[in-house]
């Protein structure tokens, strides 16, 4: 071939390339694979096939425990993620909004932009097939008498036995786990020194808590609000805590209100419920962790109720102030954080 056909040659399948990825441009953020999204921006080193991937924190890398999940939502069938440590979850969306610090106009743009650009180098983006996988769910706890070991833990965070029955809290001997796989089905026993469960007034199990685990220290069942069941509707505030070991610990000090804690600080509660709430207290207010996560749950729940938040600086959380600090140092704090916070105007 001659040097002059063989440059009309490489032209044409050049401008036959760029034609053909001209076809996959994009104009739309929907017509984005969410997996394209999460493959690319958290540089991860499998496809997204259906599977759940738990990793470092990108938002906090110093991590040791991987605190970041990234899962594929049943309902839309796209994936999302979820950032313990920072707070942060959402859409593919959210996730460019908080990598890069953009409004929602600018990441929809830079998305385009750079999802195109990938289609331009590569030709298109061929997403796999979406697999079912098994996972282990829990289907069965055996109880256990309380012992030395039990009282020990809690009464270090002014947890007794009284506080713990009421919120149904119990020792466990163990649970079992089970999932069904090709055709199989397997399952295992988890046992712990300190393995507890978390019940509502049905007496369901809703969570396991195993203090001595940093994978898996809380295992979620189904979706409670902790504390509602114990409401009494007959103190003038309500407290919103980030935990229910935090709302337990608050019951310690006798204050003129009541407690609640959603399944974790990233879980924000109904908006028919705070309505509810508010119209039975006088003040509603947030006491959250001392941490990047709690201080945003914190600034939620105030741009979405307009409820005030608090938070103490002695420790993380307030359980942990009293096992580190005592009763009385707690109390100080404590008393001077709530005081502030209920005398602000909403």
């Amino acid at each position: 071939m001659k040097k002059g056909a063989a440059l009309i040659c490489g032209s044409f399948f050049l401008t036959l390339t760029i034609m053909l990825s001209a076809k996959n441009i994009v104009t739309s953020d929907g017509k984005i694979p969410s997996t394209w999204v999460f493959e690319n921006y958290l540089d991860l080193p499998e496809k997204l096939i259906g599977q759940d991937i738990k990793m470092i924190s990108v938002f906090n890398p110093t991590e040791r425990t991987p605190s970041m999940c990234i899962f594929l939502d049943k309902k839309s069938a796209e994936y999302k993620y979820k950032d313990f440590s920072s707070g942060n979850y959402g859409s593919k969306i959210d996730l460019i909004k908080e990598l890069f610090d953009l409004d929602y106009s600018k990441a929809v743009f830079k998305l385009l932009q750079d999802y195109n650009s990938y289609v331009l180098k590569h030709g298109t983006y061929q997403r796999s097939e979406f697999k079912e996988y098994a996972k282990y769910k829990i289907d069965f706890a055996k109880g256990r008498e309380w012992n030395a070991n039990d009282r020990d833990y809690w009464l270090q965070f002014g947890i007794g036995t009284t506080i713990l029955f009421e919120y149904n809290v119990k020792a466990l001997e163990y649970y079992k786990m089970t999932k069904e796989e090709d055709g199989k089905v397997n399952s295992i026993k988890i046992r712990g020194p300190k393995v507890y469960g978390y019940f509502n007034k049905e007496r369901k199990m809703y969570k396991v808590y195993q203090p001595d685990q940093k994978k898996h220290k809380f295992i979620k069942i189904f979706h409670y609000l902790q504390g509602i069941d114990q409401l009494k509707y007959n103190q003038p505030n309500l407290i919103i805590c980030s935990s229910l070991k935090d709302a337990m610990t608050l019951r310690h000090f006798n204050y003129n209100v009541e407690v609640i804690a959603p399944d974790s600080e990233n879980t924000v509660i109904k908006p028919y419920v705070i309505e509810n709430l508010k119209q039975k207290y006088k003040r509603v207010i947030t006491l959250f962790d001392n941490d990047k996560a709690g201080i945003k749950a914190i600034e939620k729940y105030h741009e979405l109720y307009n409820i005030p938040g608090t938070y103490i600086t002695i420790s993380k959380d307030l359980s942990d102030a009293v096992r580190d600090h005592g009763f009385k140092k707690s109390h100080e704090e404590l008393k001077r954080a709530l005081r502030e916070c209920l005398n602000k105007k909403e």
